[in-house]
C-alpha cells in the first residue's frame, strides 16, 4: 500500500512540474470557518497527497500498534516450530544413531512442542522405544497410529518389522497382507508377500503375486519377466518326477511357458529340452537349446545337447556339438566345447589346435586345467597331463561347472535353493550356484590318470617336478603311450607301449557325463 502511494505522489509531482512549466499554474481557494486560503493549483494538489500520505502513515502505524500481541504470538509459535523441528531432527539422527534414550527425550521434547507434524512425532516415538529396546512401547506406538488413515501404511510396516524381529513371521505375513490390500504402491508388502510364498514352496501363489505387482506397477516387466520365468521352472521341477502323466505334461507346460519367457534361461531350457526328449520331441528340444545356445552359453546346455541322442557314432557326436559351439564362436563357453567335441570325436590334433585358442588366463580355474590335462593325455602327453592335474588341484572352481549334479540331473534344486534362485535371477538376471556356495558334492574337473608313469631321466622327472609345484610353463616330456581309445581319459596304455604295466581300467558305477572323460563325484 504504501508503495502504491509513493507511485502516485511520484506522479503528482511530475504532473504539477509539468504544469508549472507551460505557464499556467492555476489557482485554487479554500473558506473553511471563517479561513481562506488561496495558492495555485500545483501546490493545491501537492499539498493534498502530502496529507493523504501522512494520513496513511498514521493509520498503518496505529494498525501495527493493534496488530502486536498477534504478531507476538506468531513469532513465539515460529519459535515453537523451528525447535520442533530441531528436536525431530536430532531425533531421528539419535534413531539412526542407535541412541535410544537420547531419542526418546528428544522425541518428547518434540510432542511437546509441535502440534502440526503429529505424524512425524509418532513415528520418532516408535522408532525410539525400538532403538532403546523397548518392544511393549514400540508396539503400543505403531498400533496408535492405524487409527489415522494417513498413518495406517506405515504402523504396519512398523508393526510387520516389529513381528520378524520377535520371530513371529506368521503375524508379520498378516500385517503385510493387510497394507498390501490398503495400498496399490506398498512394495515392502509386496516383497515380504513374495519371500514367504518363496520360502514355502508354493510357486502357484508366488506367480500369482508377481503378476499382481506388475499390473500395480510396483515392479518393472523385466523384474516379473525374470521372475515368472524362474518360478515356472520351479513349477516344472516340483512336477518333473511325478508318476502321473498328467502331473509330467503339466510340467512340460511350465518349462515351455519359462522357456518362453527367457529363450536364454538355463535351468528352464535343460528342462524343457528334457522332457521333450522323453515325449520323442529330440528336434524341438535341439532348437530350444541351440536358441538358448545363441543368447548366454552354459555348459549345463551343451551336456543335455549332448544327451539328446544316444545312439549316436562319436564322430557324428563330436559333429553336432561343434556345430552348437559355432553357433556364437566368439563365446568362451563355445571355445571349450570345441575342444570338448574333438576330444569326443578322438581327434587329439584338433583338440590341441582347439586348445590353443581357448582365452588367456593368469590363473586358469580347475576346469580348464583338467580339460588341458585330458587333451594332453590324448596327445601321448602323460606327464603334461599330470602337471595339469597338479596344477588343478589348488585353482578355483567354476561356479557354472561345478553347480551340476554329478549323479543326477542338471539344476536338481531343492525348494531353498529354486526360492534363491527365483529371487536371485529376478533382481539381477543372473543364475546362483547353490551347490558351488555351499561346498557340496560337484562335478569333478579333473580327470583319473593311470598311475603308472614312463621311464624317464632324472632330469625330465625335477623339470616336471618343479613346473608343477611353480605353476610355470609345462614342459612334455613324452613317453607315447599308445591309446586304445584317444577319446576315454581312464583307459590305460596299450600293453605295446613300452614302460610298466599299465594300471587296470578303473571301474565306477558313477554316471558318466563326458564321454571324453570320467567325472567322479567329489
Amino acid at each position: 500500500m504504501i508503495r502504491a502511494l509513493l507511485a502516485l505522489v511520484l506522479i503528482a509531482v511530475i504532473a504539477v512540474i509539468v504544469v508549472s512549466l507551460t505557464g499556467e499554474p492555476g489557482a485554487a481557494s479554500l473558506e473553511w470557518l471563517g479561513w481562506r486560503v488561496e495558492m495555485t493549483a500545483a501546490a493545491a494538489a501537492l499539498l493534498t497527497l502530502l496529507l493523504a500520505l501522512v494520513a496513511a502513515a498514521l493509520w498503518r502505524g496505529l494498525l501495527w500498534i493493534i496488530e502486536a500481541p498477534r504478531r507476538a504470538a506468531r513469532a513465539r509459535a515460529e519459535a515453537r516450530r523451528k525447535q520442533a523441528t530441531e528436536a525431530l531432527s536430532r531425533g531421528f539422527l539419535a534413531v539412526a544413531a542407535g541412541d535410544g534414550s537420547e531419542a526418546r527425550r528428544l522425541a518428547q521434547k518434540a510432542a511437546d512442542l509441535n502440534d502440526d507434524a503429529p505424524a512425524l512425532v509418532r513415528v520418532l516415538a516408535a522408532q525410539a522405544a525400538e532403538a532403546a529396546g523397548d518392544t511393549a512401547a514400540a508396539r503400543q506406538a505403531w498400533n496408535a497410529m492405524l487409527g489415522f488413515p494417513e498413518m495406517r501404511l506405515a504402523g504396519l510396516r512398523g508393526l510387520m518389522q516389529l513381528a520378524l524381529a520377535e520371530g513371529d513371521r506368521v503375524l508379520a505375513l498378516k500385517h503385510a497382507e493387510t497394507a498390501y490390500g490398503l495400498a496399490r504402491s506398498a512394495l515392502w508388502a509386496w516383497r515380504a508377500l513374495l519371500e514367504a510364498r518363496l520360502e514355502a514352496g508354493d510357486w502357484a501363489a508366488a506367480l500369482q503375486l508377481v503378476q499382481g505387482g506388475q499390473e500395480r506397477k510396483i515392479v518393472s516387466p523385466v523384474v516379473a519377466e525374470r521372475a515368472r520365468a524362474a518360478l515356472l521352472a520351479a513349477s516344472a521341477a516340483s512336477l518333473e518326477e511325478s508318476d502321473d502323466p498328467k502331473a509330467v505334461d503339466q510340467a512340460l507346460d511350465f518349462a515351455l511357458q519359462s522357456v518362453k519367457l527367457k529363450s536364454d534361461f538355463a535351468p528352464g531350457v535343460v528342462m524343457a529340452a528334457r522332457l521333450l526328449a522323453a515325449d520323442g520331441k529330440a528336434a524341438k528340444a535341439g532348437t530350444l537349446i541351440e536358441t538358448a545356445w545363441k543368447g548366454s552359453p552354459h555348459p549345463a546346455l551343451w551336456l543335455a545337447y549332448r544327451d539328446l541322442k544316444t545312439s549316436e557314432t562319436p564322430k557324428a557326436r563330436a559333429a553336432r556339438l561343434a556345430a552348437l559351439a559355432q553357433l556364437k564362436p566368439e563365446a568362451r563357453e563355445s571355445r571349450i566345447l570345441k575342444v570338448e567335441s574333438a576330444l569326443i570325436g578322438g581327434d587329439p590334433v584338433a583338440a590341441r589346435a582347439a586348445a590353443r585358442l581357448l582365452p588367456e588366463e593368469a590363473s586358469p580355474t580347475a576346469r580348464l586345467a583338467g580339460l588341458m590335462a585330458r587333451v594332453a593325455f590324448a596327445c601321448a602327453e602323460p606327464d603334461e597331463a599330470r602337471a595339469w592335474v597338479a596344477r588343478g588341484v589348488a585353482a578355483p572352481q567354476e561356479p557354472d561347472w561345478s553347480d551340476l549334479d554329478p549323479e543326477g540331473q542338471a539344476f536338481a534344486y531343492g525348494r531353498e535353493d529354486w526360492a534363491r534362485l527365483a529371487a536371485s535371477y529376478a533382481e539381477t538376471g543372473e543364475l546362483i550356484h547353490p551347490r558351488f556356495e555351499r561346498r557340496e558334492r560337484t562335478m569333478s574337473d579333473l580327470p583319473q590318470l593311470p598311475s603308472a608313469y614312463a621311464q624317464s631321466t632324472l632330469a625330465e622327472s625335477t623339470a616336471f617336478v618343479h613346473a608343477a609345484e611353480t605353476g610355470g610353463a609345462l614342459i612334455p616330456f613324452l613317453d607315447h603311450p599308445a591309446l586304445d581309445d584317444p577319446g576315454e581319459l581312464d583307459d590305460p596304455p596299450s600293453p605295446d607301449a613300452p614302460g610298466p604295466a599299465p594300471a587296470p581300467r578303473r571301474n565306477t558305477g558313477a554316471r558318466r557325463r563326458l564321454a571324453s572323460g570320467p567325472r567322479p563325484a567329489k
